[in-house]
């Protein structure tokens, strides 16, 4: 897969007759007064390129004001506005990475809400925004038409992992899971090994997806649909485990999936080739094996504050001496790993 990087950039350092802009200035006539205006004030949006063309365009405003253009009008509060969102239909899920960037933006600021809004003729986007939890709550009528508005709020509980997403539950099950290094820098690039909290705005990779699939050989039937996961990265050759091996993030399963419930290899293989870092030789040897599971997550949060083996021993009271591939998570053990962890705790349903 191509890898297309989202970039931070000026808006006065991009190129406003790019044919990319054009469906764009059809729809808001003041497009490029407005283009010109956030040039001036040195704002920035978040850019894929390919060969200099732009495919795919973001851009993030903090509100904190009433809303009286919309019917039916909003209060002051605290928002983040999802300003400008387009993406080029190319074959990848650069909508979805860009969700997943406007989530980590307003966890990570603390919005208690986020809206968007929309022409109806954009189904596809709509579509977007609604499997992630965003509600039609009114429209806004201007010049160039009527817009419906749809609105992410974060303390409301639907009960459903996508529709709740980013929000961690901990009123579900919760387990570790362990990732050998290879496979977790690829399939959770913002979890760095790193103390030092991440920017939500640096360049990400294309493996930076809500969705995460992994294939492994261990019996995890007792993983439900909504159970939180913490994954922990074991150890590289660095050093030893004590300090090697951390919990870096939180996962939700959306499903898991053993040989029976594929017809045949070239539908497992579609399957995880969507949302893995596997490769088709290794996907094809490893449906040879009766015994593997697939697990499908959604990508919740990283933790600021990485936990190693050590700590999640002594300090949160997991038992050393059990197996670590994986195993059920206490819910008192899970919220210590959540307070060490650091993460902002306004995402997590109690």
């Amino acid at each position: 897969m191509t890898d297309y990087l989202i970039r931070t950039r000026k808006f006065e350092d991009l190129n406003i007759n790019d044919i990319f802009f054009d469906s764009l200035k059809k729809d808001y006539v003041e497009f490029e007064d407005w283009f010109m205006a956030k040039s001036k004030k040195g704002r920035k949006a978040l850019v894929v390129e390919i060969d200099n063309k732009i495919i795919g365009f973001l851009y993030l405003k903090h509100e904190n004001e009433q809303l009286p253009d919309i019917n039916p009008p909003l209060p002051i509060k605290k928002r983040m506005k999802v300003g400008t969102f387009k993406v080029n239909p190319h074959g990848t899920r650069l909508g979805e990475r860009f969700m997943k960037k406007i989530f980590d933006y307003a966890t990570q600021y603390n919005y208690p809400e986020i809206y968007v809004t929309i022409f109806p003729k954009h189904k596809a986007l709509v579509s977007l925004f609604i499997r992630y939890g965003f509600k039609l709550i009114g429209t806004k009528t201007t010049h160039n038409g009527i817009e419906n508005v749809y609105l992410k709020d974060f303390n409301t509980r639907a009960d459903e992992v996508l529709l709740d997403y980013p929000m961690v539950d901990t009123k579900k099950n919760s387990h570790l899971l362990a990732i050998k290094p290879k496979f977790h820098s690829l399939l959770f690039p913002d979890s760095i090994l790193s103390n030092e909290s991440f920017d939500v705005l640096e360049d990400i990779s294309h493996t930076n997806s809500i969705h995460k699939i992994y294939v492994c050989f261990m019996n995890i039937s007792s993983f439900k649909k909504g159970d939180n996961v913490v994954i922990y990265r074991t150890k590289d050759d660095k050093g030893s485990a004590e300090y090697r091996s951390v919990a870096t993030s939180i996962c939700r399963v959306e499903e898991v999936r053993s040989k029976h419930s594929f017809s045949d290899s070239q539908e497992f293989i579609t399957y995880c080739k969507k949302y893995s870092v596997f490769d088709e030789q290794d996907l094809t040897n490893w449906f040879k094996n009766d015994n593997f599971k697939t697990i499908k997550m959604t990508y919740n949060v990283a933790f600021k504050k990485r936990i190693t083996r050590n700590v999640l021993i002594n300090e949160i009271g997991l038992d050393r001496n059990q197996y670590w591939g994986f195993f059920h998570i206490d819910n008192n053990k899970f919220i210590k790993i959540i307070k060490k962890s650091e993460i902002n705790e306004s995402i997590i349903f109690d």
